[in-house]
Parts: structure tokens; C-alpha cells; sequence
């Protein structure tokens, strides 16, 4: 970086360059931000960033993000373990428990088969989710990967794998547009989706 600024100045701007959706000129104002703050505020993003790295882990159940061994949403006593959700991304479960609709449990494939891409189903914790259905007392899975057509095509492998389980698989209803996301949709939209869920053929 050819400017006037100090190699650790360039240093932090570079970094900060490198998060999505950030340009060269937002990464210099949150640069001069952090030098103008003060050192316990600029210290505890610091820290913050540190302690996400170091202590979030994947829960052992269902693979969403988690402190402990076991996520607060599969510890809950009150969740009717016998129904599983399955999304794609972390992100995608907190989408969905704004709507204070989800009853339920889930399980975080880690994102979704593209063979183009190199994303084969051995890559997602598709057959940890085969695991838990097999081991019993599961009712209902309900697909919540995203309406397009990698998220559909994941979906119907996983209902391949199921058949002859006994289990009953379900999709959110089409009241999310194919072809968009999970994160981009209003709780209303995700309410009626949940409400009229629908079984997966």
C-alpha cells in the first residue's frame, strides 16, 4: 500500500480490507476509528474478535455454533427433540428462532452440496444427521436449506438417505421465493413458511 501512513497503520487497514463488503475506503475510516477511540474500547473489539475465535466451537449434537459441548437450543429442556430442522449455515438457525415459532431442535450441515464447487455430501455433517435419526425417537425432519437449487437438491439427497426411516420429511412451504435465502427473509414470510410446511417428495 503506497500511502503515508505507518506500516502498522497499512497493516490494520489491509485487514480490515480483507472482511466481505468492506472497500479500501470504509477499511481507512474503521482504521481511524479504532486509533481515535480509546485503548479500552479499541482493546475489547480486540479481545471480543480473540474470544470468538478461541471459545466458539460447534455443538456435539447439532453442529451449530456454541461455547460448550452442547448449544443452549439442544440443552433446552422445553425443545421437542423428536422434530430436527435442518439448515445450512448457523446464521440460517437464528434466522429462523426470530419468528419465536421453533419449537424444535437442528442440525447445521455446514452448507450444501455443488459438486461444481468441490462440496460433496461427505463434506457436510449430513451423515452425523443420518446418525441421529437412526439412533431413534425422531419423528419429523423438517429441510430449511435455501428455496433454490443447490439447497432443493440437498434436500432430496438427504430424503434419499431417510427413506424407509419411518420418518415423516418436511420443507418450509413455498411462502420463501425460490431462488432467495433464508438470512434475506422478513419473519413473516418465515412464519407462514414454517406454519405451512409441507412434506418433501
Amino acid at each position: 500500500m503506497t500511502t503515508g501512513y505507518t506500516e502498522t497503520v497499512n497493516k490494520l487497514i489491509e485487514e480490515l480490507a480483507r472482511l466481505p463488503g468492506i472497500g479500501s475506503k470504509t477499511a481507512e475510516r474503521l482504521a481511524f476509528y479504532i486509533l481515535k477511540s480509546k485503548p479500552a474500547d479499541a482493546l475489547a473489539l480486540a479481545q471480543a474478535i480473540s474470544d470468538v475465535k478461541i471459545k466458539i466451537k460447534q455443538c456435539k449434537t447439532c453442529y451449530n455454533f456454541a461455547e460448550t459441548d452442547t448449544c443452549p437450543i439442544c440443552s433446552d429442556t422445553r425443545r421437542d427433540k423428536s422434530r430436527i430442522c435442518v439448515v445450512e449455515q448457523p446464521k440460517d438457525v437464528i434466522v429462523l428462532e426470530k419468528t419465536g415459532q421453533c419449537k424444535w431442535v437442528y442440525h447445521v450441515l455446514g452448507g450444501h452440496i455443488a459438486p461444481l464447487d468441490g462440496i460433496e455430501p461427505a463434506d457436510l455433517t449430513i451423515d452425523k444427521l443420518v446418525e441421529r435419526v437412526k439412533a431413534g425417537g425422531i419423528e419429523e425432519i423438517i429441510m430449511a436449506t435455501n428455496p433454490n437449487m443447490v439447497g432443493d437438491g440437498t434436500s432430496l439427497y438427504i430424503s434419499s438417505l431417510l427413506k424407509g426411516t419411518g420418518v415423516k420429511i418436511t420443507r418450509l412451504a413455498r411462502g420463501l421465493a425460490t431462488g432467495t435465502t433464508l438470512e434475506y427473509a422478513n419473519s413473516r414470510m418465515l412464519s407462514d413458511a414454517i406454519t405451512a410446511r409441507q412434506p418433501l417428495e
